[in-house]
């Protein structure tokens, strides 16, 4: 072996799975990692050109991949009236005032703002008429599953009270049955016709802000959750990330789930077969579009997360509504049945209980059709999973894709969501732990922005299931927890392994690309309620740094 280019050294290696090894060291040559070795015998390995980096205790890691998340609507939101660090309504509307002050024309997009600080988890459209006046307002909320629009944004999309409701979406009204100003799921595609479209320059713009963001957070790869030009909320994103190609601006690698319309049928196939062959024709491994992402339910929150039984009234009742399967099951089995036979990689929104076995369904059937395939399909969320279907992840070589963040006691789920579900379905939120004991593969991912991208602040919360210096029990109980070491696999290997980029990053072994990550404090040496003081100190992709605190 020859002298290396760069020699990490001075801490613990997390190589992906397991413990962390100690007293070795790590061996970067050409972009690659060629060995990890004993740090006594590093003299051999030193050259003239040779970058000793000191990790001073900290951890050295494969970097993140996030299996769910949005960049390009992230990052364009940073560059709009963004909400997200909003305390409370009254900041919420003095952030929309300061932002109204600075850009005076035109309508206001953005979003970020949280349903738990509204009554009722949906804000009318006076509070913003108070703040704004006549300018048309568009906001969506943090989870973007609902916009929050102003009385001059509803009379321009030509919205009253004999709007009806769409079938996949509802509309907030007031007594006399006019909007109220909040509008849940497919309702918000109501203003797509009049509100501004993000031009190219801007999602582009969001993009790189976005991937700036990620490098700091140590990622150097992800799924992106929604590839398409019709995409509620979002921005059409594919352009964003040829030209990234093209300009040689993207750094990290990058999964695209092609949108599923589920308005529209199964014609849409072969239209995403020829999209996945244009880009897999430019030759680069950097971006791939070989997912499609399949909405199955709302979200618990705004009572549109598919469940087996009907939620609740305020007063403890059985209410009519059980959520909305946004496809019907039977059409779901045979577009996942089509889609797997063409070798697609489906990645399922999967929220309520009744969205898990349908789309479990799905998977069971395309296998009885096609027989077992690598497609390594992935259902997303996971709020509420019976217990007779966690074995089914592992029977059906389905991976449970965990957004950990959400696993805890607070405001959203404690008012707006537990008080309207069965009682006994307090135990069945995030079920990581039931899922790993039935040996079902894990990935993770934030859903950025609908919560923070850090994967160290949700590797904390899959180990504790409680928000830091919260004296909380752990949600769902104790036994729902994940150990650090599994945590730390779902966000590097396991992520890689749903991006089908395990042979070449996920993991720190001989031939592995040099995308690292070093932590500072090592979480694995920190009490487990702090881990999440630890931060990200330097972030590299291919062997060059590519971020470096301070």
């Amino acid at each position: 072996m020859g002298k290396a280019d760069v020699i990490l050294t001075g801490g613990q290696i997390f190589t992906g799975s397991g413990q962390p090894v100690v007293g070795k060291a790590v061996l970067i040559t050409g972009g690659r990692i060629v060995d990890i070795v004993p740090t006594d015998t590093l003299e051999l390995y030193r050259g003239d050109n040779t970058t000793t980096v000191e990790l001073n205790g900290g951890l050295l890691a494969p970097g993140f991949q996030d299996a769910h998340i949005h960049p390009v609507g992230a990052g364009v939101e940073l560059l709009q009236c963004t909400l997200t660090e909003a305390v409370d309504a009254a900041d919420t509307l003095a952030m929309i005032a300061a932002y109204a002050a600075e850009n005076p024309e035109g309508w206001i997009t953005g979003g970020g703002w949280s349903m738990d600080h509204f009554a009722n988890g949906s804000p009318a459209r006076q509070l913003l008429d108070d703040v704004i006046g006549e300018r048309p307002v568009l906001l969506s909320s943090r989870d973007h599953h609902s916009v929050w629009a102003s009385s001059a944004a509803i009379r321009a999309a030509g919205l009253d009270a004999s709007t009806p409701d769409p079938a996949d979406g509802r509309i907030e009204r007031e007594a006399d049955g006019y909007p109220a100003g909040t509008f849940h799921e497919g309702a918000g595609n109501s203003f797509i016709s009049v509100v501004p479209e993000v031009d190219d320059d801007l999602a582009y713009a969001g993009l790189l802000r976005a991937q700036d963001e990620l490098l700091k957070l140590g990622i150097t790869g992800w799924q992106d959750a929604m590839i398409g030009d019709k995409v509620p909320t979002l921005p059409s994103n594919l352009p964003a990330y040829r030209r990234a190609l093209e300009e040689g601006t993207l750094l990290a690698h990058v999964v695209g789930a092609q949108w599923w319309e589920r308005e529209r049928g199964g014609e849409q196939v072969s239209e995403m077969v020829e999209r996945r062959a244009e880009i897999a024709a430019l030759g680069t491994d950097l971006l791939q579009l070989g997912t499609v992402k399949i909405m199955v339910d709302g979200v618990a929150e705004n009572f549109t997360a598919a469940m087996n039984d009907p939620y609740l009234d305020a007063h403890g009742h059985d209410t009519a509504n059980s959520g909305l399967s946004f496809i019907k099951p039977e059409l779901l089995n045979n577009y996942v049945t089509e889609l797997d036979r063409e070798g697609f990689q489906v990645h399922f929104h999967a929220l309520g209980d009744r969205a898990v076995r349908e789309a479990l369904d799905a998977l069971e059937t395309a296998r009885d059709a096609n027989g077992a395939t690598d497609g390594r399909h992935h259902l997303a969320h996971l709020q509420v999973v019976s217990e007779s279907d966690t074995a089914r992840f592992e029977t059906l070589d389905a991976v449970a894709n965990l957004q950990p963040l959400w696993a805890c006691h607070e405001t959203q789920l404690d008012e707006l969501t537990l008080p309207f579900m069965k009682k006994d379905l307090a135990m069945r939120q995030y079920p990581f732990g039931d899922l790993l004991r039935h040996n079902a593969k894990l990935a993770a991912g934030s859903d950025w922005p609908v919560s923070s991208a850090d994967p160290i602040e949700g590797i904390h919360m899959a180990v504790n299931r409680v928000v830091p210096e919260s004296d909380n029990e752990p949600l769902a109980g104790e036994h729902q927890r994940l150990d650090l070491a599994t945590a730390f696999a779902a966000y590097t290997s396991g992520s890689a392994y749903v991006n089908h980029r395990e042979h070449d990053t996920g993991s720190i072994a001989a031939g592995y690309r040099a995308n690292l990550v070093v932590i500072e404090p090592n979480p694995f040496d920190v009490p487990s309620d702090q881990i999440y003081r630890s931060s990200v100190v330097s972030t590299w992709i291919n062997g060059v740094e590519v971020y470096a605190k301070n």
